[in-house]
């Protein structure tokens, strides 16, 4: 009896119910899907059609077989105790990448294990070998200083400062991309990696070869999309605090950074610039004239972003109607409230096309068409007050099932409205993201973050996992967001050290919800949110305006470099911040280095991410000569130096000879 067979350019192996499916899904690549009792779907939740490549397939008496396409070979052998299917990926060197757990003998386990739950869909378990000695990295942003994530335990759910997008990249020369949306957890064990899913209706998961970490994140990136190209306005400074609470007061900060000459890309609108969630206007009393405003902004330069949120307070004035025509997500018991705060409100529907292009032309009547074209997503998790993903339901389906996609659709609504209104590219700030949220011009910030030193060093692990799960756009809120007060000294010198690691981030933004706050009240009396302490760069001290103004300019004197990082992520999908290891794989210590990284291939940055440090140490890769930016000093590649780094000093190298013009200019 044949368990293994050939179907076009597929190989199949089936037996009691289950159906699995191996075929090729680009160069060097491979799609594995598996459903139990029903057939195999054609999701797409992530993954791109994919260009077509001819598989070398081999069967051999119906219980092996393989599938090899280019650089990648799985392989397929039927036990014949329980005639389970157990695979093992190779590379062309025919080195052994992955391979499931098996069935352990008398232990009776399943690699692949649907557990059935009520009404259809199934729990699933998918568990491979581990290797106690394997390096992996990615998975998106997790709130923990850790860049190598073997040995972790990860939560596949987004919260306020999370981030899952389920791609990991191993040192062992492969990628793995966990396609399934569902609500679950990975385990990146020493004995066993173990892939779970609440609820799902089949496994389905990508694997690539790659002889250099490049090589896999371009695969990817080919898989699942890249960004598009970066607006001009996403290379320079953006201003933002918690909150320009009107108009006035918005325009009175603009003319300030124009008097003084610094530039300013974008300066921002933030929350509550409306009556109630759900209503997606300005509220007219505190911004009367949007028009003049952004007219004002862009005679000094710089693009007007206003914050969206995707709570519809149950007393918005689309409120009935989106719940009359189903439009928003539904409770799966209790009352119709996904979140309070500032009222009690739910959440509109993502998920649902009609809800989408149901928000889109409220935003498109009362923002876009008076020439905002920035849009900064908020609450993109979405942030449920209580993350009982259970109780909540999507029009694609239960939240458990596939919540995970929320952000990705959520850009995509703006997105998709923007290059329909004629828009040729964009950029929206974003607080989370999944797999293929980088195609929908998804600028992803880090959260909520506090204002210490401790969640800065996190940041930096955050920041370059995301670039290796696919994310190119990501930055944070420059001293963080919550907590801080401008006159404490302490403070101070956190946001100095947070605004030269900015310089050097995908987008370099100041934001904040700064201390002590100043109550605020509707024109009718009636309480609305406060907005923080000053936030702009003259805020922090008169010995320090000088020092952030330097890296704005310096910010601007990297523009064409700049530029040309954001064409290598649109055309290729490279990371614009990179692990050491990236651009210096065959450098063994470069695997181990968490706390300085690379700004696209020239610029080596170490920042100062602890208190009172005035000097640290920077291994330089071999391979390469190195310029320290102060003053020109060359160093040999292979060794490490220390370096001083006064409060106005990022340490920063330059590869080889490269843009030498910036020496001396921090």
């Amino acid at each position: 009896m044949d368990y293994i067979r050939m179907e076009n350019n597929a190989i199949l192996f089936e037996n009691d119910g289950e159906v699995l499916r191996i075929e090729p899904w680009g160069k060097d690549s491979l799609r594995v899907r598996a459903a139990m009792m029903r057939e195999i779907q054609d999701t797409d939740y992530a993954l791109l059609p994919a260009e077509e490549t001819e598989a070398v397939i081999q069967i051999k008496d119906g219980f092996t077989g393989s599938i090899t396409n280019g650089r990648i070979t799985a392989c397929l052998e039927v036990c014949q105790w329980k005639k389970r299917c157990q695979i093992s990926f190779y590379n062309q060197k025919g080195e052994l990448l992955l391979k499931e757990a098996g069935h352990g003998g008398a232990l009776n386990n399943h690699s692949r294990h649907f557990r059935p739950r009520l009404g259809g869909d199934y729990e699933l378990t998918v568990t491979f070998q581990a290797r106690e000695e394997e390096k992996l990295f990615g998975m998106g942003q997790y709130q923990q200083e850790l860049l190598d994530i073997k040995n972790c335990v990860l939560e596949l759910a987004h919260r306020n400062s999370q981030a899952s997008v389920p791609f990991v990249l191993s040192d062992a020369g492969y990628g793995f991309l966990w396609h399934n949306p569902a609500v679950g957890k990975v385990v990146f064990g020493k004995n066993l990696t173990e892939w779970y899913a609440e609820s799902t209706e089949q496994m389905d998961y990508w694997i690539t070869a790659g002889d250099t970490p490049e090589e896999i994140e371009k695969a990817y990136a080919k898989a699942t999309g890249t960004v598009p190209m970066m607006p001009e306005y996403g290379l320079g400074f953006w201003q933002c605090k918690l909150r320009y609470w009107n108009q006035e007061q918005l325009l009175k900060v603009a003319r300030e950074y124009h008097k003084r000459g610094v530039p300013v890309d974008v300066i921002v609108v933030d929350f509550y610039h409306w009556p109630k969630c759900g209503d997606f206007r300005f509220d007219e009393a505190d911004f009367p004239d949007p028009k003049a405003m952004v007219d004002e902004l862009r005679e000094y330069g710089m693009e007007l972003m206003v914050s969206i949120w995707p709570q519809i307070n149950l007393t918005s004035e689309n409120y009935e109607e989106m719940r009359k025509n189903g439009l928003l997500i539904k409770n799966e018991r209790g009352v119709e409230i996904a979140m309070r705060f500032e009222g009690e409100n739910t959440f509109f529907d993502a998920t649902n096309p009609r809800a989408r292009d149901y928000v889109w032309k409220l935003c498109k009547k009362n923002y876009y068409d008076y020439g905002i074209k920035v849009f900064w997503l908020d609450e993109a998790e979405p942030e449920f007050s209580v993350y009982d993903y259970d109780n909540y339901r999507y029009f694609m389906g239960p939240a458990t099932k596939i919540g995970n996609i929320y952000p990705q659709l959520y850009a995509r609504t703006f997105y998709e409205g923007q290059r329909k209104a004629g828009m040729e590219t964009a950029v929206n700030l974003i607080r989370c993201a999944w797999a293929g949220s980088q195609r929908y011009g998804a600028l992803v910030w880090s959260g909520d973050i506090h204002s210490d030193w401790e969640t800065f060093r996190k940041q930096l692990c955050a920041g370059l996992n995301m670039g290796i799960a696919g994310i190119p756009w990501w930055t944070t809120d420059i001293g963080g967001f919550s907590g801080g007060n401008p006159d404490d000294p302490a403070f101070r010198q956190l946001l100095v050290r947070w605004f030269q690691w900015g310089t050097f981030c995908p987008v370099m933004r100041l934001h904040g919800d700064r201390v002590p706050q100043t109550p605020l009240t509707h024109s009718d009396g009636s309480p609305t949110m406060p907005t923080g302490a000053d936030n702009e760069i003259w805020s922090f001290g008169d010995e320090n305006t000088p020092i952030l103004e330097k890296y704005i300019r310096f910010r601007e004197e990297m523009r064409p470099y700049t530029r040309e990082l954001m064409k290598e992520a649109h055309e290729e999908g490279s990371p614009v911040i990179r692990t050491m290891f990236y651009e210096f794989p065959e450098d063994k210590v470069c695997w181990e280095l968490k706390d300085q990284y690379m700004f696209g291939p020239d610029v080596l940055v170490a920042p100062i991410v602890y208190e009172n440090t005035w000097e640290r140490q920077v291994y330089l890769p071999e391979g390469a000569m190195w310029t320290l930016i102060y003053d020109g000093t060359e160093y040999e590649g292979g060794t490490s130096v220390t370096v001083p780094a006064d409060i106005s000093r990022i340490p920063v190298f330059l590869r080889g000879h490269s843009h030498l013009e910036w020496i001396g200019r921090i």
